[in-house]
């Protein structure tokens, strides 16, 4: 079905976006994605952390961002402050490090809820393709109706394969969540 195969890479977009938001999600580790895609104001105008310096994990509970020009240290640091990520900065000449705290049980059932949230709105995304790929499906012309049964048939088991992969995906991160 050639519908089904035009969409496959918007079915693969969100699982790479789901894939990406999970990975901003505290999980009690330092992760660079923690912080890499949040904007910061510098040089009159907004760009990511990880285009203004170099991030590095010494150990599992830090992570350590160097700034390329010390002049955006000040930006990079009130840019976490305001994110409300939970770790506060600190700020050594032109060194930011970002420790992170242990998480409380109740901060990782926060954390899990807030994933759960993400893993819905995947879902939300694939129905939508879904409905865009059963509209085109069903205006063919030209093609018997046993065939556009076959096809919305492959429709449903891709949904279902897709849906499968979000979960197997929420599993893994509810799991690294609760690890302690």
């Amino acid at each position: 079905m050639a519908t089904i195969n035009e969409y496959k890479p918007d079915f693969d977009k969100v699982l790479e976006h789901l894939t990406h938001e999970l990975g901003t999600l505290r999980t009690g580790r330092a992760s660079p994605a923690l912080v890499e895609d949040l904007m910061v104001e510098a040089y009159g105008t907004a760009q990511p952390v990880k285009a203004l310096g170099s991030m590095s994990t010494p150990d599992a509970r830090t992570l350590v961002i160097e700034p390329w020009d010390s002049s955006v240290v000040k930006a990079i640091e009130s840019a976490i402050v305001a994110s409300g990520i939970g770790v506060s900065p600190v700020v050594d000449g032109k060194i930011i490090r970002l420790i992170m705290p242990m998480m409380t049980e109740e901060n990782r059932k926060k954390m899990v809820k807030v994933m759960s949230e993400k893993l819905e709105d995947a879902r939300v995304q694939i129905r939508k393709i879904r409905e865009d790929v059963k509209k085109q499906t069903e205006k063919q012309t030209g093609v018997g109706q046993d065939d556009i049964r076959r096809d919305l048939e492959l429709l449903d088991k891709t949904v279902k394969d897709y849906v499968a992969k979000i979960e197997d995906t929420g599993d893994k991160k509810e799991k690294d969540i609760m690890t302690v």
